[in-house]
């Protein structure tokens, strides 16, 4: 289909209809529809597009190892809730642990321990953290921003051992090719780090709003109540069940500590067989999302030996084993249409209609600015880094060849609103999972952290117009 404005239809209709429904399936339905029938205009037709590319989005190999590694690390934190690791955790910890301020900063300390995905953090800290919220009186909203803060800002500024530097690197090295350009693609992503101001910024931010009381607790409160109220009736028996729990910290412990090792270890050995010389090769070789899945599998079998070891109930396990990965299937669901919604776009010709109507005309000062800033428009839209990236470092890396100007903050230009996007859109996986963990309806939950994220974008905007002058 030739491109043309239509490209951008499902994602235009996604965002208004979440805000007006405050609902966002019924969002990501209708725009997989819409965009379904501008391809098959006929009733039978569209409606075969739209399943067709729901089943694209399921058996793409990269989404289903994202689909199984978040089903089953919600079955293992069902198991770790029924055996007491969880409760025992958190009792533990409470004693430790007697302000807001001292568990915030547990939050920020986790990061050395968790930072391979965002997702991988979100996983492992969220529930923690929801379970020790009610005694300190901690908005949920703002806890979840915290953990989103300490997540992919983070996680997108370090050099190796995270899932994005394949892929960042890769796209990096396909536009370079693209363009005649002989640079090394992991030398450019290196020294286009120090220019991904929205990461850096955000982050300044996150550690300094980690210190005070930011949102309307009140506001909140109600808000919290609405959510319980919403869900109690749902899980009633769960929740009794579990309140019955003897608290074992060893039962959450042990686990995590394994996934942590098997983790470290793949990720050594996978990159070691693909022929990496030093560990940080290694680990930057490595396929992240594999690698964190198979370490979760095999967490996940160990486990289970030992609190059979333990004299934990084997039916208990099973039951709640799935009933824990059956708890993710909302965002789950979530990811599988937001993937469906970009498959329809891009058919529809989203990408060539932003390269044709985004032409060579800038001067090469305000090239990072102008990438950033349309870059940002659309990840807000798409809600989904990767994407972001995919479409835009070849775009970003033609204009800055074609314009002189300087590639390493063009490329990071385009890293920041990748970042933007998947921090701060509704749409964002991150943003679906921290609100499905933490009971949080994902809308408000995305405005609560809008305006922080438009101060950073804003502030990302004028360093992109003052960098090219200073450097």
């Amino acid at each position: 289909m030739q491109a043309s404005w239509l490209s951008l239809l499902p994602f235009l209709i996604v965002i208004p209809m979440a805000i007006w429904l405050r609902e966002i399936l019924l969002g990501l339905i209708l725009g997989l529809l819409v965009g379904s029938f501008c391809l098959e205009p006929h009733l039978f037709g569209g409606f075969k597009k739209a399943i067709e590319y729901i089943i694209q989005s399921l058996i793409d190999v990269e989404h289903v190892k994202v689909v199984f590694f978040l089903y089953l690390f919600g079955a293992l934190i069902g198991m770790m809730q029924i055996t007491g690791g969880v409760k025992g955790f958190v009792q533990w910890m409470s004693e430790k642990i007697h302000s807001q301020r001292r568990m915030l900063l547990f939050v920020w300390f986790t990061v050395p321990f968790t930072f391979f995905t965002p997702m991988f953090r979100i996983m492992l800290i969220g529930p923690v953290m929801k379970s020790m919220i009610g005694k300190l009186h901690i908005d949920k909203r703002r806890m979840a921003y915290i953990i989103d803060v300490s997540t992919e800002p983070i996680i997108v500024l370090l050099p190796a051992a995270t899932a994005f530097i394949g892929f960042m690197t890769s796209v990096v090295e396909g536009a370079l090719k693209q363009n005649g350009l002989e640079e090394s693609a992991y030398q450019m992503f290196m020294a286009s780090l120090p220019f991904n101001f929205f990461a850096i910024i955000a982050l300044i931010i996150g550690l300094f709003t980690t210190f005070m009381n930011i949102g309307n607790r009140a506001k909140s409160e109600k808000n919290e109540r609405e959510q319980q109220e919403t869900n109690y009736f749902h899980r009633l028996g769960i929740k009794k069940e579990l309140e019955l729990v003897v608290g074992e910290p060893l039962h959450l412990i042990f686990p995590l500590s394994l996934i942590w090792l098997f983790t470290l270890l793949l990720f050594w050995y996978d990159g070691k067989a693909k022929g990496a010389k030093t560990v940080i090769e290694a680990f930057s070789m490595a396929d992240a999302t594999f690698v964190m899945l198979l370490a979760l599998f095999f967490t996940l079998i160990i486990t289970i030996l030992f609190y059979l070891f333990r004299h934990q109930s084997l039916n208990e396990l099973i039951y709640h084993f799935f009933d824990g990965g059956n708890q993710l299937m909302i965002p789950i669901g979530m990811l599988i249409l937001v993937w469906a919604v970009s498959l329809t776009a891009e058919d529809l010709g989203f990408s060539e209609y932003i390269s044709s109507t985004f032409g060579t005309f800038l001067p090469k000062q305000i090239v990072p600015a102008a990438i950033f800033l349309f870059g940002s428009f659309i990840s807000y839209f798409i809600g989904t880094s990767w994407g972001t990236w995919g479409l835009f470092i070849p775009l970003g890396v033609t204009l800055a060849a074609a314009t002189d100007a300087s590639l390493p903050m063009t490329i990071g230009a385009v890293f920041a609103s990748g970042t933007f996007g998947a921090f701060a859109s509704p749409l964002g996986d991150t943003t679906i999972t921290t609100a499905a963990i933490m009971d949080l309806d994902v809308m408000e939950y995305a405005k609560y952290k809008l305006k922080i994220s438009l101060l950073c974008g804003g502030l990302s905007f004028i360093g992109y117009l003052i960098a090219p002058i200073v450097f």
